[in-house]
């Protein structure tokens, strides 16, 4: 049931921001805080955090168990893939197909897959159900920062 839930919200933040992204003024968008990502460098995270989520959801059900988790240098990502000077409108269908398939993987999984065992860096253990919840929660705290 948590995992229905999310995957509503998910397919609820898909809808509402798919259009709204390239409606912000591109001096919004491109608006840099030393220190701090732009809003298209978050849009461009949420990227990255999506090729990587996907990878992780579609490895887990045939590399050997218990599956090991890896990070990935998020800065380093946002940096090369070079977000800030992307078209807004391809970013967003960027973000919004890789999201799509997450979706069509999160509503086929089973409940022996998510019950699969996931090792982090800090070597604590979560399941793939906790994983994908999780993942809608990243993505539900940026896209209130790319709403603010």
């Amino acid at each position: 049931m948590i995992l229905q839930n999310s995957i509503l919200r998910f397919e609820e933040i898909l809808a509402e921001n798919a259009d709204y992204f390239p409606t912000i003024d591109v001096v919004v968008l491109e608006a840099k805080i030393p220190g701090k990502w732009s809003k298209k460098e978050i849009l461009g995270h949420l990227v990255d955090s999506a090729i990587h989520n996907l990878v992780r959801f579609t490895e887990i059900n045939y590399v050997e168990k218990p599956y090991r988790h890896r990070p990935y240098n998020q800065i380093d990502l946002v940096n090369l893939n070079q977000y800030q000077t992307m078209d807004i409108h391809d970013l967003t269908e960027l973000w919004l197909l890789i999201n799509k398939q997450i979706v069509r993987l999160m509503k086929a999984v089973d409940e022996k897959t998510l019950n699969y065992k996931i090792v982090l860096s800090d070597e604590s253990i979560i399941d793939l159900r906790f994983l994908m919840t999780d993942y809608v929660d990243h993505l539900e705290h940026h896209i209130r920062q790319l709403r603010s």
